[in-house]
């Protein structure tokens, strides 16, 4: 009995005491430095600082509706980059003639920094909702293209060959064959794409938006307020963990077959 308490503590809490250890080391020494006036409190305000800062927005209600709109943004970013970035991942990963005829103009396209386009899409669709949910849609698109390409093009064509004597339409080639084999690739794809989506939403949000992270960072720095900026960063360092740890989570789910290596 006590043999197995010791190996669920060792699953399910050590992993968390492990990864602590070193940002409760970078927390008590930047805590340490700050309290003896060796950093710049206005640059680099104590962790302590922060957390008051982070209490009073969260007890105001400010914070809430902050991130409840980003979070809103990402999602609406999210699905509509990701959406197609799978669907044309599959188009061109499937046929030859479309990846010569749109893999280079999507690629050109790909190169273009999110903040080059960004004024483009004030342009084109306002300051509204629009422009921002399109700037988060363009950086989650490409990783989910490439990644979805790449595992299509990985896939055995031995299965192919399978899929060929069993008679699979294409339709069931795609669901029963093609979408399993690269699915370990797809779901790489999400989790850089969410990250992606991410860093789009603080262009967005920072270029021309009265609500959300970005804008409440980008106020903050205006008045000098550095310990709500660092209340931002950390938002997005929470919520950015919390949703790759929730595609890590359907990753082990969906992919248990898989034998891997996991260190040692």
């Amino acid at each position: 009995m006590l043999l197995n308490k010791n190996s669920i503590f060792k699953k399910l809490f050590m992993p968390w005491i492990l990864g602590a250890i070193f940002p409760f080391a970078v927390l008590l020494t930047w805590q340490v430095l700050g309290d003896l006036g060796y950093i710049s409190n206005l640059l680099f305000p104590t962790p302590y600082t922060i957390f008051k800062a982070l209490k009073k927005l969260i007890v105001s209600g400010e914070l809430f509706e902050h991130l409840q709109i980003s979070v809103i943004r990402v999602i609406g970013g999210f699905a509509l980059g990701g959406s197609l970035g799978l669907a044309f991942g599959l188009f061109v990963g499937l046929f030859k003639r479309t990846e010569k005829s749109l893999n280079p103009s999507i690629q050109m396209i790909r190169m273009i920094p999110a903040m080059a386009v960004a004024p483009l899409f004030i342009l084109w669709f306002g300051f509204g909702e629009a422009s921002k949910i399109y700037l988060i849609a363009k950086g989650a698109f490409f990783p989910l293209y490439i990644n979805t390409f790449i595992g299509i093009r990985n896939v055995d064509n031995k299965f192919f060959e399978v899929a060929k004597i069993l008679e699979f339409s294409k339709f069931k080639q795609i669901i029963r064959l093609i979408i399993p084999a690269a699915l370990p690739n797809i779901l790489l794809g999400v989790r850089i794409s969410l990250g992606v989506a991410w860093l789009g939403l603080v262009v967005a949000e920072l270029i021309g938006a009265s609500e959300g992270i970005g804008y409440l960072m980008s106020d903050a720095r205006q008045f000098g307020k550095t310990p709500v900026v660092f209340v931002g960063i950390l938002m997005f360092a929470i919520v950015g963990i919390i949703t790759d740890t929730a595609v890590r989570l359907l990753e082990r789910k969906l992919l248990s077959w898989q034998d891997n290596y996991r260190g040692q």
